[in-house]
C-alpha cells in the first residue's frame, strides 16, 4: 500500500495531520478492507502548502480539475463546501489509480481537540497520528453510512478490550 510511504513524506516536511477513516479503523487493530486514506489536516495556510507540496512531490493530483493550491484558500474551499457540497478534497495517482487520499474540506469537529486526543502508531521511523477511537467512532456516526456503522461496532469492541 502507498500508505507508509505518504506518511512518511508527510513527517518528513512537519505536515500537521491526523488518519481518519478506515485506515485508522485499521490501525486501531480492526479487521477491515480499505482502499483509501483519509486525512484531517490542519487548516492553516503554511500547513496546506506543505501538505500540498507532500502529494505533488508523491505523483498525486487533485480528483477535481482545479489547480491542487487552491486547496490551501480557506475562501475557495469555503466555496467548494457551500457550493459544490465538497466535505473533501481527493487526491489520486494517475498511474495507481486505487490510490486516492481524502482530505477535509473543513473541520467536522475541532481539530486541535482531536490532534490532542490522537493516538501515536509507530511504524519503523515513523510516528503515525490517528484519531482516537471515541473521536472516530463520533466522526463515523456524523458520516452514517453503511461501512461507518460496521466500523463503529468494530471499534466499540476494541474499545472494549
Amino acid at each position: 500500500m502507498f500508505f507508509e510511504a505518504i506518511f512518511r513524506r508527510l513527517q518528513e516536511h512537519d505536515v500537521d495531520y491526523l488518519v481518519v477513516g478506515g485506515v485508522a479503523v485499521v490501525l486501531h487493530g480492526a479487521v477491515r478492507m480499505t482502499a483509501d486514506l483519509d486525512l484531517m489536516v490542519a487548516l492553516d495556510k503554511e500547513n496546506l502548502h506543505r501538505f500540498v507540496e507532500v502529494m505533488q512531490e508523491a505523483g498525486f493530483k487533485p480528483r477535481v480539475p482545479v489547480n491542487p493550491e487552491d486547496f490551501a484558500i480557506q475562501e475557495i474551499r469555503e466555496k467548494w463546501r457551500t457550493e459544490k457540497g465538497m466535505e473533501v478534497f481527493s487526491f489520486y495517482h494517475p498511474q495507481e489509480m486505487i490510490s486516492l487520499v481524502d482530505v477535509f474540506v473543513h473541520e467536522p469537529l475541532p481539530y486541535r481537540e482531536l490532534r490532542e486526543r490522537a493516538d501515536l502508531k509507530e511504524l519503523d521511523d515513523i510516528t503515525i497520528p490517528i484519531a482516537a477511537i471515541d473521536d472516530l467512532i463520533h466522526l463515523k456516526r456524523m458520516a452514517g453510512r453503511p461501512q461507518d456503522l460496521e466500523d463503529i461496532r468494530a471499534l466499540e469492541a476494541l474499545r472494549g478490550r
